[in-house]
């Protein structure tokens, strides 16, 4: 299955002793409890191993899928978070039909880090109830639930709890500095464990029992009627679900030689994992930066690695149960405040925002919507203002500038000549995309021009042009010519002629005879319509007349 099984083997074995804090934390997290976190990871993750489109993804439950499963649970149920997952699976094969999954690569790396970073902020304010040994409040919003625990805490402290979680979170960050290679997420939570058991300290309340095994697959969840109101909820997780598998794919790629994913049979994967873990009881799932990372840096390189560290988590649901149901809450805590403060890449978010003040402004917006709004809203959020800012920078960059047309006058002519056409025509040439974003400014420009009769327009620099644009130049022909002004245009490319043509502007300039292949042409064309009004001597002035007006 793999080049080297005996590294992969290990490399599993390595994730599945990180990944199994984490599985408890998140499950606790969501709402559904510790036994739904470990069945994803059991079934979610090994399906995903099996059926998805990267050889190194390790998938699971995660941190941002908790956020936005949180105020699911509230306003659902259990009940109504399994019928999303659900539902997000069949969501996922769709977009995987449909070949999705290349638009990935569309989100602009500031949404992606504004993205991450608000989810790290929301998953450590989650934690604060745990890490305070505090019943956690009614609420939904994380900000609010987190001041009154803070305040609940200011009543009756709890410093057994919050002196477990600060020590797991700083064995964690220290060690991670000290020793990268070993697990110490693992190694905290089992010396938490040992000490709560030890000196008895009922302050750090456990997760509680836990059942011996996965329960059997069952559908007794699910209520058609609420089909309807739970669709919104489980498009939001079917976009995060892609949104960060395919991005920790794009990491896994990063980190190796010569492996790449398929992003549609990744989307594809996702789905059938998110159809199954909710017959088991699990929380809908993703894909793992953290554990995927952890899988590539340890040696692996297939498949095999994520689906031993599926089996070795199927393991401890059946034979350690009774121990892992003795680990305290405030443990999990220290280990997803600690995970938290890791997904935040100081050097990667300082480099975004001094790339440009829009990167930063994107940055910002999105961290700031996941925090007070969703995920899913916070990525629409950044996405669209992204493409805003995208846009009025290439719409800036398109430029119309009148051009001296002398050089490129057909025959020879006067100065008298020249000076007439100076006088009567004027030349511009158009840089860049003509298209919606700033069309309106040619329409401007082109209409403020005076004292002239002829107008040529040199396109065979416009790099792009939309309908907008087409139709933007047809209004300024036409302004121009009930003005007496001629428009003649030069260069069009293929391109342009279909938007061209689709709102008739080609139309309007070849009744009047007036497209022109070249700019002297264009110039020559000029010329006549000046003659034929009279403007222009004819061409049969003898030669030396031209010598003696000199």
């Amino acid at each position: 299955m793999g080049r080297n099984p005996r590294r992969d083997l290990l490399a599993g074995l390595t994730v599945a002793i990180v990944a199994l804090p984490l599985a408890l934390g998140f499950g606790v997290s969501s709402g559904l409890g510790a036994e739904a976190g470990l069945a994803t990871a059991v079934v979610a993750g090994a399906l995903a191993a099996v059926f998805g489109g990267s050889n190194l993804q390790v998938s699971g439950p995660t941190g941002a899928m908790t956020v936005v499963l949180v105020p699911i649970v509230a306003q659902y149920g259990p009940g109504g978070v399994l019928t999303v997952g659900l539902m997000a699976g069949v969501l996922l094969i769709g977009l995987a039909l449909l070949r999705a999954g290349q638009y990935m690569r569309y989100v602009p790396a500031p949404v992606v880090e504004g993205f991450t970073l608000g989810i790290a902020c929301v998953i450590g304010l989650q934690q604060i109830p745990n890490a305070l040994g505090v019943d956690k409040p009614e609420g939904e919003k994380v900000l609010i639930v987190a001041w009154h625990t803070l305040v609940e805490f200011v009543a009756f402290p709890n410093w057994t709890a919050i002196g477990l979680s600060v020590g797991v979170a700083a064995v964690m960050l220290v060690g991670a500095r000290w020793k990268p290679a070993i697990p110490f997420s693992i190694v905290a939570v089992i010396a938490a464990t040992v000490i709560g058991q030890l000196f008895h300290l009922e302050a750090a309340a456990p997760i509680g029992d836990l059942p011996s095994g996965l329960p059997a697959p069952s559908l007794a969840f699910l209520d058609a009627s609420a089909f309807g109101s739970l669709l919104a909820p489980a498009v939001a997780v079917a976009a995060l679900a892609a949104l960060e598998s395919l991005l920790s794919a794009t990491v896994a790629d990063g980190m190796t030689v010569g492996q790449k994913h398929d992003p549609d049979k990744e989307l594809f994967g996702q789905g059938i994992a998110n159809l199954a873990a909710p017959l088991f009881g699990g929380v809908p799932a993703t894909a793992a930066i953290a554990r995927t990372a952890v899988n590539v840096r340890t040696g692996a390189s297939s498949r095999l690695a994520a689906l031993t560290h599926a089996a070795v988590l199927a393991v401890v649901v059946f034979a350690a149960a009774p121990l892992v149901s003795k680990i305290p809450l405030a443990a999990l805590a220290g280990v997803l405040l600690a995970t938290a403060i890791r997904m935040v890449e100081v050097g990667s978010l300082r480099a975004m925002a001094k790339a440009t003040r829009s990167d930063a402004v994107v940055l910002v917006l999105t961290a700031a919507a996941t925090l007070v709004l969703d995920l899913v809203y916070a990525v629409v959020i950044g996405l669209v203002v992204a493409g805003a800012l995208a846009l009025k920078a290439v719409a800036s960059q398109a430029r119309m500038d009148q051009v001296d047309f002398r050089p490129d006058l057909p025959g020879e002519h006067s100065d008298e000549e020249h000076a007439l056409l100076a006088e009567h025509i004027v030349a511009y040439r158009i840089d860049g995309p003509v298209f919606f974003a700033g069309a309106h400014r040619f329409l401007l420009e082109l209409s403020e021009v005076a004292d002239v009769k002829v107008v040529i327009l040199r396109m065979s620099r416009i790099t792009a042009m939309d309908a907008t644009g087409a139709l933007v130049l047809k209004d300024a022909v036409e302004k121009l010519n009930r003005r007496g002004i001629a428009v003649m245009a030069s260069g069009i490319r293929p391109g342009q002629r279909q938007a061209l043509d689709a709102v008739g502007a080609l139309d309007l300039l070849r009744h009047e005879g007036r497209e022109y292949t070249t700019t002297p042409e264009a110039i020559a064309g000029a010329r006549k319509h000046l003659e034929q009004a009279g403007l222009l001597p004819g061409r049969h002035r003898p030669h030396r007349t031209r010598k003696a007006t000199r």
